[in-house]
């Protein structure tokens, strides 16, 4: 099913987006399905398109607003992350780089659109680089904060991304800063206190976007615990509110897969995919294909994953962790271990931890597994996908207490945490003498 891990790269890109003023969105506002109605025609894609232009004129006769440039690059930014389009990414380091060179000192909000450019790409690296930069020239700037909680999030830095946050929150207590630490808390296995702090973010979320994204996170905690009437209520106002969202639409497609509506839940989650094409998304349509029996739909769909992974651009730090999951899933466990081990390098954070420790389970390297699946729990994450892996690398390695315990840890926390691995899991836990 849809997976969480991305969740701090969404919000670092669009921590510049501030710099549009206070109608900036901390979520795609993304164009609805074909043949979807919408509560607002509005198109977020027109509205940037529309902004870039005035801006392009306003530069062509001021070449000199610094403030400008860096307004155009986070503008760029938010184009090529609902679009794809790498275009939109180059054009945005030229304007960031712009900026710079007309304000080379003090220039905090081309920084932080550096930051959050390097985080789009996903070089969490650089992007922790230009997040420093960034706070070192304006310590007030919450962007810039943003950015160093997400770039140190990625990078495994959890009490640095904690102190980041904290900080933001101080300046500026808004959605986006709630969300943040709603994740690391939720990182830490604390759910009432993701839950508590992802529910101020929706009660200070001021516009469409912002509600939705809320809403949307919401659901997927919801989900997360196995409630799937809290998820589906959350999810079902966000698409009152935004019909056709692709993200909510893929959501109530999980929902409705997990409550055996195997057909209402292909619709969604094609409708999903028609949109927004996305490794997890695609990877959620394939699994429910496969339950409802439609096999060469959901070999079509596994054939779109690979074609994914070989566009350009999809270098070692830009790997997704689905594709390392999908490659190990899928008979391909060599090109998994080195996808994850590029990755590692890149982005040592728990959730990469898993990932690889799944692609050395699949390549019969279960001592090593081990390692990486304990060090991607070792905050205490309730991911119920993350012990089901423990479990199986457990059991390869004869340890039936440990994959018992783990077991029913990963069914307590969500039973519907996997059409893929969830009858799996009840199947091997009866079989070890049920719950531990």
């Amino acid at each position: 099913m849809r997976r969480r891990w991305a969740r701090p790269a969404l919000v670092t890109v669009l921590a510049a987006v501030a710099l549009l003023g206070a109608g900036a969105a901390l979520v795609p506002d993304r164009e609805p399905a074909p043949g979807a109605s919408t509560a607002v025609d509005r198109s977020p894609t027109r509205e940037l398109d529309a902004y870039v232009g005035r801006t392009e004129t306003h530069l062509a006769e001021v070449p000199g607003d610094w403030q400008g440039w860096a307004a155009l690059g986070a503008a760029r930014i938010q184009l090529g992350r609902i679009t794809y389009d790498p275009a939109h990414y180059r054009a945005a380091e030229t304007a960031l780089r712009r900026s710079r060179a007309v304000r080379p000192d003090g220039n905090a909000g081309a920084l932080t659109g550096l930051g959050a450019l390097a985080a789009a790409r996903h070089d969490f690296r650089s992007a922790l680089r230009y997040a420093r930069l960034a706070v070192a020239a304006d310590d007030y700037s919450a962007d810039a904060y943003g950015v160093l909680t997400d770039a140190n999030v990625e990078l495994g830095r959890y009490p640095e991304a904690t102190t980041a946050v904290q900080r933001m929150l101080d300046l500026r207590p808004d959605t986006g800063s709630f969300a943040r630490a709603s994740y690391l808390f939720e990182l830490r296995g604390d759910q009432a206190r993701a839950l508590e702090l992802m529910t101020r973010a929706r009660e200070v979320a001021t516009s469409p976007d912002e509600i939705t994204f809320a809403l949307t996170h919401l659901g997927e905690l919801a989900f997360g615990a196995g409630d799937l009437d809290t998820a589906a209520a959350h999810f079902a106002e966000g698409l009152a509110r935004v019909p056709g969202q692709p993200a909510l639409l893929a959501d109530r497609g999980k929902v409705a897969a997990a409550r055996g509506d195997l057909t209402a839940a292909v619709s969604d989650l094609r409708a999903a995919t028609a949109t927004l094409p996305t490794v997890d998304h695609l990877m959620t349509l394939a699994d429910t294909l496969t339950a409802a029996g439609q096999t060469e739909a959901a070999a079509q769909t596994e054939d779109l994953i690979r074609v994914s992974a070989r566009l350009p651009g999809a270098g070692a730090a830009t790997t997704d962790i689905d594709l390392i999951l999908f490659a190990a899933d899928h008979g391909d466990a060599r090109g998994a271990v080195t996808q994850g081990r590029a990755l590692l390098a890149a982005r040592p954070g728990v959730t990469v931890q898993t990932a690889y420790a799944w692609a050395l389970h699949a390549a019969g390297d279960d001592r090593a597994a081990l390692v990486h699946a304990n060090r991607g729990l070792r905050l205490g994450t309730r991911d119920a996908r993350a012990y089901y892996y423990r479990a199986e690398i457990r059991l390869a390695l004869h340890d039936r207490a440990g994959a018992r315990a783990d077991l029913t840890r990963a069914l307590d926390l969500n039973p519907y945490f996997s059409l893929r691995y969830g009858a799996r899991a009840r199947t091997a836990l009866t079989d070890l003498g049920g719950p531990a």
